[in-house]
C-alpha cells in the first residue's frame, strides 16, 4: 500500500518543521505550509489523506476558513484541528464543518499519531463504501453497450 499523504498547516515554523520531520522519520509522506491560503492552493494541486490544521493563523485565512475551502475541494480528506487556545467553541464549529477531531496544543506526538491513524482509517472506510456502492450500481444496472462484442 502506498504511504498516505499528510499536510501540516501551522504558522509556527518551528512546530511545523518538527512535526513534518517526525512524521517523515516514521516513513509517512508529509508536507508543511505556514498558511491557510497555501494549504488551499496545495489541496487544489494534490490529494491528501489527512490534514493537520492550526486554527489560529495570522493573515487573511484562519483555520475555519481554510477548513471550509479544503472540504469544498476534497470532501473526503480528514482534517485534525489544532488549537493553542482552548477555543472549544471554534473547534466545535470546525467539527460541524466536517473536521475529524480537534487537539489542544501542545500535543504529545504519540497522541497525534493515534489521531492521524484513526482519521486515515475513517477516510479509507468512506472510500470503500463509495467503491462498494459503485460496484453494486454497476451490477444492478449494467450498461447496455457493455454486452456488445
Amino acid at each position: 500500500m502506498d504511504k498516505f499523504k499528510i499536510l501540516v498547516v501551522d504558522d509556527e515554523v518551528d512546530f511545523l518543521e518538527t512535526i513534518v520531520n517526525r512524521l517523515e522519520r516514521r516513513k509517512l509522506s508529509a508536507i508543511g505550509v505556514p498558511s491557510g491560503e497555501e494549504a488551499v492552493a496545495l489541496v487544489k494541486e494534490q490529494s491528501f489523506d489527512v490534514i493537520i490544521l492550526d486554527m489560529k493563523m495570522p493573515g487573511g485565512m484562519d483555520g475555519i476558513e481554510a477548513l471550509r475551502e479544503i472540504k469544498k475541494i476534497q470532501p473526503l480528506v480528514e482534517v485534525l484541528l489544532l488549537t493553542g487556545h482552548a477555543s472549544v467553541e471554534t473547534s466545535i464549529e470546525g467539527m460541524k464543518l466536517g473536521a475529524f477531531d480537534y487537539c489542544l496544543k501542545p500535543i504529545k506526538f504519540e497522541q497525534l499519531l493515534q489521531k492521524i491513524g484513526a482519521a486515515f482509517e475513517r477516510k479509507n472506510n468512506h472510500e470503500k463504501k463509495i467503491r462498494d456502492a459503485k460496484i453494486k450500481e454497476l451490477i444492478r444496472f449494467p450498461r447496455e453497450d457493455s454486452d456488445q462484442d
